[in-house]
């Protein structure tokens, strides 16, 4: 992890010398056990006893301050302060925080709550049923009802409620459900935080990168401008609700892609790939903008400490044809891939559904998430495949 600079005991250039040499062999071996030059430094306040490998990882215990003792090694022995910065895999983790979830028990949302409970923050879950424990809140978003005090002491609010979209087919009913449900459920908790005592820092709402719209042969990043359709429309009334949030809460919107799991959008393709029935939809040539389910729910985490806000591109590194990811799935099942599924039936049998979810071209780039140093553990689209059908 990253350490300070230390200022070092007066020493004469052959000892300087000596005892960088010194620390360079002990880190190189990982060395347990002190050298008599490093006896000599005085201990540190906290012992081996009281440090974990686990609490050096997640950052609860940090270099200490130029001029004071030394920091502690996660392998429980001291190391004297050096002026060089050592390099760690990924950056400290923050102190905990309680988080407020709504969709949680989703396809997204329960990835999301193993991976924040696994960083050791306390989740609680929103609920439309009767509470079974102390961290389930109950809320009613259809009647904007929701007790403003839940977000006291709250540091962080995540809203990933809605309507599948991937319920078919779009009936006039159902395309009001799936509006209603995103705008009513992020009205209800902007609501809520205006009239807390101390409203949520962070809020991360849920959206869609079906705000672009059918896009074939262009790049698209944050600030590239809305399309036209059905989702275009939903997407910009779902993030103008989130808007309404106390001015001095963050807010980013979480512009998401097709999620690659056990679940979600793929899992029509799966069933019928498993009856030996995988196709090919259309040319195939449409691009999908895929993102791993893991790499979903870190992203979501990296942006609890981010200072990103505004619309975020949640979608994988790499662009990925719908053949590519179809082909691959049935690769990874065993089974043949022999059908051919022409654009127009489809258009027939889903109406506006189709060309929306199976025929919209989209390259989009996560922008703002690489340049602020995101790194995704599934750089292709094989890599997030491979990580469930293995």
């Amino acid at each position: 992890m990253p350490t300070t600079d230390v200022p070092q005991p007066d020493l004469s250039s052959t000892e300087v010398l000596a005892t960088e040499i010194l620390e360079t062999e002990m880190l190189a071996a990982d060395a347990t056990q002190a050298d008599a030059t490093r006896a000599q430094v005085p201990p540190t306040d906290v012992t081996p006893a009281q440090v974990t490998p686990a609490q050096v990882t997640r950052g609860q215990v940090t270099p200490t301050a130029a001029g004071t003792k030394d920091t502690p090694r996660a392998d429980g022995a001291t190391a004297r302060p050096s002026t060089r910065t050592a390099r760690t895999a990924r950056p400290p983790v923050r102190a905990p925080m309680r988080i407020l979830i709504s969709g949680a028990s989703g396809f997204i949302g329960r990835e999301l709550t193993r991976q924040l409970q696994g960083d050791g923050h306390e989740v609680f879950s929103l609920v439309r049923r009767q509470p079974k424990g102390p961290n389930e809140i109950n809320w009613a978003p259809s009647a904007h009802m929701l007790d403003a005090s839940v977000m006291d002491g709250i540091d962080a609010v995540i809203n990933l409620s809605g309507a599948s979209i991937g319920r078919l087919p779009w009936t006039r009913g159902y395309k009001k459900q799936i509006l209603d449900s995103r705008v009513q459920s992020t009205r209800t908790l902007t609501e809520a935080m205006a009239r807390a005592t101390t409203p949520p820092k962070i809020f991360l709402n849920g959206s869609a990168v079906g705000i672009y719209g059918d896009r074939p042969g262009e790049r698209l990043t944050e600030d590239s401008p809305r399309g036209p359709g059905f989702l275009g429309d939903v997407v910009e009334a779902w993030e103008q609700a989130a808007q309404l949030r106390p001015a001095k809460t963050r807010l980013v919107t979480l512009r998401t892609g097709v999620v690659i799991g056990n679940g979600g959008s793929l899992l029509p393709v799966m069933a019928l790939t498993r009856l030996g029935l995988g196709t090919r939809l259309g040319t195939g040539g449409d691009i999908w903008p895929w993102i791993s389910l893991y790499d979903e729910a870190a992203a979501i985490r990296f942006l609890l400490t981010s200072k990103l806000s505004g619309p975020v591109n949640l979608v994988g590194p790499t662009p990925a044809t719908s053949d590519r990811i179809t082909h691959h799935v049935a690769k990874r099942m065993h089974r043949w891939y022999p059908f051919v599924a022409p654009s127009w039936i489809i258009g027939l049998l889903l109406q506006d559904a189709g060309p929306a979810l199976l025929f919209s071209s989209q390259q989009i780039l996560p922008s703002k998430l690489l340049a602020d140093g995101f790194t995704f553990r599934d750089q292709t689209v094989e890599q997030a495949i491979d990580a469930f059908l293995t």
